[in-house]
Parts: C-alpha cells; structure tokens; sequence
C-alpha cells in the first residue's frame, strides 16, 4: 500500500474559500499549448499535479513542463502526481521540449520532473541534456529547473548545477516535522543540503525554495524553515497553500488566509530574501518569468549595479 493510500483519512473535504476560486480554463491559446504539448508527446506538471493556475498560465502560453515521464517513483501524501514503476526514459525527449519552448516562444521556461530512484544518475545527464537541448534551439530563453533531491545519488546535484540553468529550484515542501506525514521518502535537511551546495558550485546561481502552508505547520515552524532557507543562501522564497488533490491524499488543515501569506512575505524579505511570493495560489512556476525579473534587479541593486 502507498503512502498515500496509508494517509486516507475520514475528514470532509473543506469547501474552498472566495479567495481560492478559479475559472475553468476555456481560452484558445490554452487548447493551442495542450494540443501542442500532446503532439509533441510532453507531459507537464500544471497537467498532473492538478495546479489550479493552469487556465492563467496556458492562456499565456506558460507551460512547466516535466520531463522523465509521468509516473513517479515516490508516493508523497500531497501530490496528485502518479506513482509506480516508470517506463524507459525517451531519449528524444530533450528534443521535444527544446522545440516546444521554440513553439511557444519563450522567453523562460521552467522544467521539472518526477522522481526516478529507479535511475543510477537519478536522471541527472537526463537533465543535463534537455537544459543543453533548450540552449542551443533557444539561446536567449532563461531557463529554471525544478529538481527531485537525488538522494543516496552522489554528485548528481553537480551534474545539473554545472549545466548552468539560471535559477535552480529544489522545494523543501513543509516544514521538518511533518515530513512523515507529507514528504516520507525525502529528508528535510537532504534537501536544504542540496540549495546550498548549488550555491558552493555557482555561488551566482540564483537558488529557489518553496513550502506548503494549511499542512498543520505552526507559524514558528515556517520561520525556522526561513532562517534554515537563508543560511543555506537561498535567495527566493515561495509560499503557497496546499490543496488535498483528492480524499485519497493528506487533507487541508487550514485556509489560510491572504494577510497571513502578506505577513510571511515581508518577514521573509526581512530575513533577506531577493525575491519571495507568497500567496494562497502561489505555486513554484506561477509568474515565474516576472518572479525572475524582480530577482534580477534585487540581485544588480544588491551589488550596487542599479
């Protein structure tokens, strides 16, 4: 039985407040990037995670596409993501995505994949390849990665890092304490450890983290997981509320509110934060390419260059 299956709780699904509520996605310049994504046989992650932004991005022609097919091979109780035995990884793959960011004329793009334990690399040279693949069909689109941990997987941090994506995102999910309950194949600090050595491979790398609120987290937890953030130099924050994809996955605790969120950003930016974005329907590639706009003048100013 799956962790998720283990999580499958008796508690009524809470009715989503006013400031969680989206329109269904009906525009054609969100039929026109699903069509092309299925041509192009990609799969995405706004797709299998369920994001609720989905309708917002697509009609922008902002797909984050997740590459490593779409069967993942951990079970993490607050994602809609499926879990099995992956199939072989499609060697065209880098190809396919570096055209649909072509396509769809990107300017940025954001990548990000399932987990593959079943990998000796992990799916590193994989990475290493697509981020190579979108450089040269695309040399002027920025390029963000979102990557799994790589645990127990030696130097695959390296590998990616070393390719030179101009933003490396890894999420820490939630805060330390409740990751048997969400996050039970990973280790908070595996994760911590990996944003800052990202940091020691490029210290001009632009890193990114993001965590879930509504999990049952306390208020202390979240600013603990900041200053954790911050010591391992991590220079964008996101925090957005966790929505329970279906009964079968670990339910909401709690709404929180937007001035809540408005409170996290500016401790955040206290804390030192270039960038942060917090907000209920924040999610890791929501206005990613303006996200990065604002971190880049943050990073000039902070260096004296504005």
């Amino acid at each position: 039985m799956s962790t998720v299956e283990n999580l499958k709780d008796n508690k009524p699904r809470q009715p989503k407040p006013a400031w969680l509520r989206v329109k269904a996605p009906t525009s054609p310049a969100y039929n026109e990037t699903r069509k092309l994504m299925r041509d192009l046989k990609l799969h995405t992650v706004c797709e299998e995670a369920a994001c609720p932004n989905i309708g917002e991005c697509w009609a922008q022609k902002h797909a984050t596409m997740m590459i490593l097919g779409d069967i993942c091979t951990r079970a993490c109780s607050f994602c809609n993501v499926k879990t099995g035995k992956p199939g072989a990884v499609d060697v065209d793959e880098p190809a396919h995505v570096a055209e649909a960011v072509r396509s769809l004329g990107l300017k940025f793009v954001v990548i990000t994949s399932v987990d593959r334990d079943d990998l000796e690399d992990g799916g590193a040279n994989h990475w290493v390849a697509v981020i190579k693949a979108i450089r040269a069909a695309n040399p002027e689109t920025t390029i963000e990665v979102l990557t799994p941990d790589f645990r127990k997987k030696l130097g695959m941090v390296d590998l990616v890092a070393q390719a030179q994506p101009d933003v490396y995102n890894h999420n820490l999910e939630t805060v330390p304490r409740l990751y048997r309950k969400v996050r039970a194949s990973a280790r908070y600090f595996t994760s911590l450890r990996l944003l800052e050595r990202v940091k020691e491979i490029d210290p001009s790398m632009f890193t990114k983290s993001g965590i879930m609120v509504g999990l049952g987290e306390m208020k202390e937890e979240v600013l603990q997981v900041m200053d954790d953030m911050r010591a391992a130099n991590v220079d964008f924050l996101t925090i957005g509320q966790y929505l329970q994809p279906t009964t079968r996955h670990a339910a909401v605790e709690r709404f929180v509110p937007p001035e809540e969120f408005a409170e996290y950003e500016r401790i955040a930016r206290a804390k030192g934060f270039l960038m942060v974005s917090a907000s209920p329907l924040t999610r890791s590639s929501y206005h990613a390419d303006a996200d990065f706009a604002e971190l880049r003048a943050a990073r000039d100013k902070q260096l004296g260059r504005a």
